[in-house]
């Protein structure tokens, strides 16, 4: 008899564009590896609270919520899926603005530089 250890990873209310989704795979195939997930994360910090935190990870914790986006992953962890519910990560390429952006209906406010919420 041998037993079978079966882990499932729960979905999260993230959502991700396709301009994001792009730029993620861009930044992949610049790095050369496929092994890696976007995390997205929230970290105590910032003037309002709260900071955002994203960044590429090989790694799946205990507890990560993950979402796969037509072959990008998006991973979140336990204690940050309360507060990005609802959120929706794009990418802005224009003039004024290059980055990810998060919109995010948990925030009841944020500061000035926009970095940080509460």
């Amino acid at each position: 008899m041998t037993d079978t250890i079966t882990t499932s990873t729960a979905a999260h209310g993230v959502g991700l564009s396709e301009a994001a989704a792009l730029k993620v795979r861009s930044l992949l195939a610049q790095e050369g590896r496929e092994d890696l997930r976007l995390r997205v994360a929230v970290q105590p910090g910032g003037c309002s609270g709260l900071i955002y935190q994203l960044y590429f990870d090989e790694r799946v914790l205990d507890g990560d919520a993950l979402v796969d986006f037509d072959g990008v992953e998006v991973v979140v962890d336990k204690m940050s899926v309360p507060y990005l519910d609802g959120a929706s990560i794009d990418f802005e390429d224009t003039i004024q603005k290059q980055g990810f952006t998060i919109d995010n209906p948990n925030a009841g406010g944020s500061c000035a530089c926009g970095d940080s919420f509460s």
